[in-house]
Order: structure tokens, then sequence, then C-alpha cells
């Protein structure tokens, strides 16, 4: 029996890096993950791998940034599979280094949609659930620059640091109800968005399933950064 056999988990960026990465080892651990991304084929590689390894995936193509189309994701999702334990709120990047002098609304709007509105979206759609269930595990992922400055990297900065406080409120509001919402920083890992980082994502995911199994009585609020 795996830490999460029986359990629902929801992965969303789930097509490569990190999210990839996340949702082949929370199928290891006996959960039905539903994989949501952009790319259909990406995920369905995902689920490939998932099922070979005996395990159990959902693919659900989605654009997160999109409330229509989170709304669609969560309807379809309970029609299906009825419930949902963990959420992992994994889609993000940093867009183009731009400096705020020269940033467009755009790339601004581009950033804030990708790293801060999808994870309230997602997290708001999906609460109500988990509060019927009387049950979740919330893990968010962001990020150091949330905590420090980069030149051209403004948007993405203030994205996380919006992202670790609005995910601290919904830590506060919804812990009364068994749903632990928590952070997790993984660091500059090597990935599809970032060629140049230095570590497989494959070694800081024990640290997400350590949060997405936490017990009742278990941390809440928090920031947890892999390099720690």
């Amino acid at each position: 029996m795996g830490l999460m056999t029986n359990q629902v988990a929801l992965v969303t960026g789930a097509g490569t890096g990190l999210g990839r990465a996340t949702a082949i080892q929370l199928a290891a651990e006996g959960a039905k993950v539903i994989l949501t991304g952009r790319r259909k084929e990406k995920l369905e590689e995902v689920a490939k791998i998932i099922e070979l390894s005996g395990g159990q995936s959902i693919v659900f193509p989605s654009d997160v940034t999109d409330s229509e189309e989170v709304n669609r994701l969560r309807e379809e999702l309970i029609a299906q599979v009825g419930r949902v334990d963990v959420l992992i709120n994994n889609v993000g990047g940093t867009g183009d280094y731009s400096t705020v002098h020269d940033m467009t609304v755009s790339l601004w709007d581009h950033t804030i949609r990708l790293n801060l509105y999808s994870s309230f979206l997602v997290t708001n759609a999906f609460l109500p659930i988990m509060r019927k269930q009387q049950y979740g595990r919330i893990v968010s992922i962001t990020s150091a620059m949330a905590n420090y400055e980069y030149e051209g990297l403004g948007a993405y900065s203030a994205a996380k640091a919006g992202l670790e406080g609005l995910m601290r409120t919904v830590a506060m509001e919804e812990n009364k109800h068994d749903i632990l919402v928590n952070m997790f920083d993984p660091g500059n890992l090597k990935t599809e968005q970032n060629p140049y980082g230095e570590g497989d994502p494959a070694t800081v995911v024990p640290g997400i399933v350590k949060l997405a199994t936490l017990p009742a009585d278990g941390m809440n609020g928090q920031v947890i950064r892999a390099n720690q």
C-alpha cells in the first residue's frame, strides 16, 4: 500500500519538468493522478509512463489561466472520479526578462496569470469539494524570487510573493476543514523551460510528496525549500 492509495491528486502543468516528475511519483504512491496542462501530447506521454508502472492517471488538457476551462475541468473531473484529495499548483514560469521600465502590459499580465491567477482559479474551484470531504492537501510551487530581487524578473517576483500571501491566507481559512496548504520551493532545476538549471526535478519530489500526505496536525501555511 502506497502513501496515497485510494486518493485522487490533481497536478497542473503535469506534462513536463517538475509537474511530470511529481505526477509520476504520486501515482507510484497509489494515487489516481489527474494530469492537466495545455499540451495533450505531453500529458499522454506521462500517462503512458504511469500506466507502464502499474499506476492510474487521467488526462485532462486544460489552460488553468482561463476560468471557464478551470470550471470545465472541475465539472468533468467530479463527474468521473467524484473527489480531489490533493492539489499540486505547479503551473508557472518566469516569462520574458524585462525591466519594469520596458515591460509591456501584456508581459505583466501573462506572468501574473501564469504564476498567481492560475493558482487562485484552481484553488478556488476545488476548495468547495475539499470542504465537503473535510479533507484536502494543497501544495503550491513557489520560488526564492518571492523574497529576492533580480533585474528583469519584477513581474515573476511579484507573482510569487503574491502566491505566498494568497496561500498563507487559504491555509488560515481552511485549516478547520482539515485542509492543509503549504508551498514548496524546488530550487534551480533543469527543465524544458529552464535548460540552464542544475538539478533533476525527480530529486526534489519527495519533499512535495511529504506535504501532500501530511497528517491532520501537520504543518500549514509554510514555505519548504528543497535545498534546506
